[in-house]
């Protein structure tokens, strides 16, 4: 079975042929046949639910989609990630981002060597590095410098978690190499209050390394002939580069191989949100992740969160050709989770080989977009609504809110309630443009309150489903090939702007667009 793809399998062939049948079959009427079918498709898990009711399934298509995952071998494949076996095939590492949030008595080898000394050792370095700057308020500015995995994550979880923050210590980012991004944040910072983390895993990611660097001639030409060393941290798997850029040994943060940039918040690159929020709510959000592992690694498969997420995500996908997944969540606080969560899905299983180098006959993937709401009702959910196309949602919702004036919660709260009834059921009107077809799917996951342990629990939650999804479709959602090769050719196209063009492997397109810049 290792070899065969995945549509080979007869428990595929059994999802397509049930799909011919439940496709027809509108999600309203599953509800009028059974009134108290919310009962059968939700999962709750302490402060979570998980309700997927408003899906086109019914209880074959679940025991099926299950059945499926056994075929696959999820719970074998599971056991090999958190047992640190190298499952990123192509890299040949493990995949250990949740040893992350194992307690230090616990034990996992890698390369016969037990990792978790080293990550509490790391832990223990970041909660005093933390209390230090919350401690001694001599840096009033923190200025992450990093990009994709290495911001999108902090970043978000900062938005997220900011009701918990130190407002006396602001927490800047700069991720994009177009100047404006430094250049703007520079503007509103003291130079002599400002700590710049430098997040990197090989300390060589170009728009990093150019950012950092500007920065560090920002800042001597601020302070004059005074040391700047301590201005500086480093985050990265490369410490003797760091130390060569003028980075001090002792506030040089290791990172390993075996966690992915974009599963790594929980790591050092989570350093500046530790400072912002504190380490003890940076420990809590380790603890909340830690209990939806824990939940992932035990429950059944129909009462299990990431898995059914996974399964759902997939039959829609690939059963239903829905290409799309819209995620919104309910919540100010988590307005940069749709972006974060694009990296997260789609650089993960952004893929159509498979593990045995075959090309999938399958589509694999979501183009996975997103806003928060309410605002994205009065952007994109016309075509969510009545275009052609039928998108899933994913609703997440925070019932309680600390900032709650004259009722805005419940007004947020019945909208996406809202949202999700009329996506199922649509309207009637004898004018067509004004009726709705509904019978549009969607999950709402309902989270009590925005905690750092709940918010823990949310990225956990995510980042399973993501597995889940790589096992089901058998690619390996741990490396990212496809980001590498644009910059290649971005390094090559800089070094042309300095010759006279004459290689005749480059296109006439690109030539032109290289003379276009070549005198800037």
């Amino acid at each position: 079975m290792n070899n065969k793809l995945r549509s080979d399998l007869k428990q595929w062939h059994e999802l397509e042929e049930h799909a011919k049948i439940i496709k027809n079959v509108p999600i309203r009427a599953h509800f009028d046949n059974d009134p108290s079918r919310f009962d059968d498709f939700h999962i709750s898990m302490d402060s979570m639910l998980l309700d997927y009711s408003k899906q086109h399934i019914n209880k074959t298509t679940i025991e099926k989609l299950c059945d499926y995952a056994k075929a696959c071998d999820l719970e074998g494949w599971r056991a090999k990630m958190f047992a640190g076996e190298p499952i990123n095939i192509t890299e040949d590492r493990a995949v250990l981002h949740t040893a992350l949030r194992y307690d230090n008595d616990q034990k996992i080898i890698v390369d016969g060597h037990n990792i978790m000394p080293d990550i509490h050792a790391i832990f223990k370095h970041m909660e005093e590095f933390s209390n230090k700057v919350n401690q001694e308020q001599r840096f009033t500015h923190i200025v992450n410098i990093g990009v994709g995995g290495s911001d999108l994550g902090t970043f978000m979880a900062y938005e997220a978690l900011k009701q918990y923050s130190n407002r006396n210590i602001s927490l800047h980012f700069v991720s994009n190499i177009d100047a404006t991004a430094l250049t703007e944040t520079l503007r509103i910072i003291d130079p002599e209050k400002t700590l710049f983390l430098i997040t990197s895993k090989t300390f060589t990611t170009q728009e990093t390394i150019a950012n950092a660097v500007s920065a560090r001639k920002w800042l001597k030409k601020k302070l004059g002939n005074k040391d700047i060393s301590d201005h500086f941290v480093a985050i990265t798997q490369n410490v003797e580069i760091a130390k060569d850029f003028g980075i001090r040994e002792e506030q040089i943060f290791p990172i390993w191989d075996w966690v992915g940039g974009r599963f790594s918040i929980w790591s050092a690159v989570g350093l500046p949100l530790s400072i912002a929020i504190g380490y003890d709510n940076f420990k809590a959000m380790l603890g909340g992740a830690k209990e939806m592992d824990e939940h992932f690694c035990s429950a059944p498969f129909d009462e299990n969160m990431p898995i059914m997420l996974g399964l759902i995500g997939m039959w829609n996908r690939n059963f239903l050709k829905r290409k799309s997944l819209a995620v919104i969540p309910y919540s100010q606080y988590l307005h940069r989770f749709p972006a974060y969560l694009q990296q997260l899905d789609m650089e993960s299983n952004g893929k159509s080989i498979d593990r045995n180098g075959n090309k999938t006959p399958y589509d694999t993937g979501s183009v996975v977009f997103g806003e928060v709401g309410t605002n994205a009702q009065h952007a994109f959910f016309q075509l969510i609504h009545q275009g052609t196309d039928v998108v899933p949602c994913e609703f997440i919702t925070i019932i309680k809110n600390k900032n709650d004036i004259d009722k805005h919660q419940k007004i947020l709260l019945s909208n996406a309630i809202a949202q999700a009834q009329a996506l199922m059921d649509g309207l009637d009107n004898n004018d067509p443009h004004k009726a709705f077809d509904g019978n549009r799917p969607s999950t709402m996951l309902k989270i009590n309150e925005l905690t750092p342990r709940n918010f823990g629990k949310l990225i956990a939650l995510y980042e399973h489903k993501i597995f889940v999804q790589g096992i089901l479709w058998n690619i390996n959602s741990f490396d990212q090939c496809g980001v590498e090769l644009g910059k290649i050719l971005a390094k090559q196209i800089i070094n042309n702007l300095g010759t006279n063009n004459e290689n005749t492997d480059i296109d006439s397109s690109t030539l032109n667009l290289i003379n276009t810049i070549k005198d800037k």
